[in-house]
């Protein structure tokens, strides 16, 4: 069997409505998981949910609306997937926030908590409704998309920065946690993708020469880039890599 085989195998995706959730669901669909789409709102979930259907057969995806700023509705998705599909193999926290442009000294204090508790709270959050079913069952995968900022300063998203650099250590302090019950858990930082969340840098086509002028490849990055990442880390041809940051950026850092 392919060591990116992921039938048998339930994923949930947040922030899969669009953009690198929405990519990385519908390969690890491709690959044979069933996956759960989630984010705030429903009618978007569910017209993924029907995309991914129609393109790998009825019932390959359920659509659970949550936002990741509510506890309870986190767990109801939780909760949900599990009367739904019976377990829970794969947890990708891929949904994020940033409320707040320009330098760290002008944020409002309600402004950095919601970036905090979107970006590294809910992460906790689901990871800790997720994990005790892994553990008994000795088999998991947690992957958090983070970013490349959270290896580097900035002078407008500085605050989003801290959020993912958190994400490196959530996932490595959990991988010493829960390595000994083989619960893996890893980070994907992905560079400057062309979704709706990074629009303002590259919607135009001299933002976009801008943007990607340092880049090595020449190109920003597309959603897709990042899927194959994803299922990389969700299936059994990473089985011994836990609390490591992979990099996608198109040699940006380097």
């Amino acid at each position: 069997m392919s060591l990116f085989d992921l039938t048998g195998k339930v994923a949930i995706v947040t922030g899969s409505s669009r953009g690198i959730g929405k990519a990385g669901a519908i390969e690890l669909a491709r690959h044979g998981a069933k996956v759960v789409i989630s984010s705030r709102k429903q009618d978007a979930c569910d017209a993924v949910a029907a995309e991914i259907d129609a393109q790998f057969g009825s019932g390959t995806a359920i659509a659970v609306a949550a936002s990741i700023s509510s506890k309870e509705a986190l767990q109801a998705l939780v909760d949900r997937t599990r009367a739904h599909f019976g377990r829970i193999d794969v947890l990708v926290c891929n949904a994020a926030s940033n409320p707040y442009y320009g330098p760290m000294e002008g944020i409002a204090d309600d402004q950095f908590r919601k970036i905090l508790d979107n970006n590294i709270l809910s992460n906790h959050w689901l990871i800790q409704m997720v994990v005790p079913d892994m553990r008994a069952r000795r088999d998991g995968s947690i992957v958090i998309v983070s970013s490349i900022g959270g290896l580097r300063g900035s002078p407008m998203i500085g605050a989003y920065n801290v959020s993912k650099a958190a994400d490196f250590q959530l996932a490595r302090n959990y991988a010493v946690e829960y390595g000994p019950d083989n619960v893996r858990v890893n980070c994907i930082a992905p560079g400057l993708i062309k979704t709706d969340f990074a629009r303002a840098l590259w919607d135009t086509p001299e933002a976009e020469t801008r943007s990607s002028r340092h880049t090595p490849l020449r190109r920003l990055g597309d959603p897709v880039d990042i899927a194959g990442t994803m299922v990389y880390l969700a299936s059994d041809a990473s089985c011994y890599m836990t609390g490591q940051a992979i990099v996608v950026d198109g040699g940006v850092t380097i």
